[in-house]
């Protein structure tokens, strides 16, 4: 078994594990960090699928931005053992069809997953790194890139113009 490979079940397991616990955990802030924990997890994959900026991209803005986002609201509402609602049994029993339907679209997804992986290259190839990305932004969509920029900024000015008290 190869390094590579030892890699990829360690991060698979860690993923599993640590999504298992986002679910199981009773503390609402232990449940926001089991989840950046998976965030990293499969920045990890990313990696190893030499998709860089992929996982860069997953590491700035989901387990940095969005999960403070997320523990700035838990700990705002002040969750606690009272404020909790009453469970239902039919909360469960949509819980498990729920979870039966991903279960039945993962199974689809996967079954032709030999043929992919054997088109797929590990560490070889130009798919997915960030100097291909910037080349292609900065020469073939520049006109694009560029606008897209001045229509944030109008938008950071106009956020500022209407939070702005008289």
């Amino acid at each position: 078994m190869s390094i590579t490979q030892l890699l990829f079940w360690f991060l698979t397991a860690l993923a599993l594990g640590s999504a298992l616990m986002v679910i199981f955990s009773k503390n609402p802030v232990h449940s926001i960090l089991w989840l950046i924990t998976t965030f990293f997890s499969i920045s990890g994959h990313y990696i190893l699928l030499n998709a860089q900026f992929l996982a860069i991209v997953n590491i700035i803005v989901y387990a940095g931005a969005i999960m403070v986002l997320f523990l700035f609201v838990v700990m705002l509402m002040n969750l606690n053992a009272s404020a909790t609602p009453l469970k239902k049994k039919w909360l469960r029993f949509a819980g498990v069809i729920s979870g039966g339907c991903v279960l039945l679209i993962l199974t689809a997804a996967l079954k032709d997953t030999e043929v992919m992986r054997q088109e797929l290259m590990m560490k070889t190839g130009e798919i997915g790194l960030i100097h291909n990305l910037g080349m292609v932004l900065f020469k073939d969509y520049v006109l694009p890139f560029e606008i897209s920029s001045v229509l944030f900024l109008s938008a950071m000015v106009g956020a500022v113009v209407i939070g702005k008290k008289e």
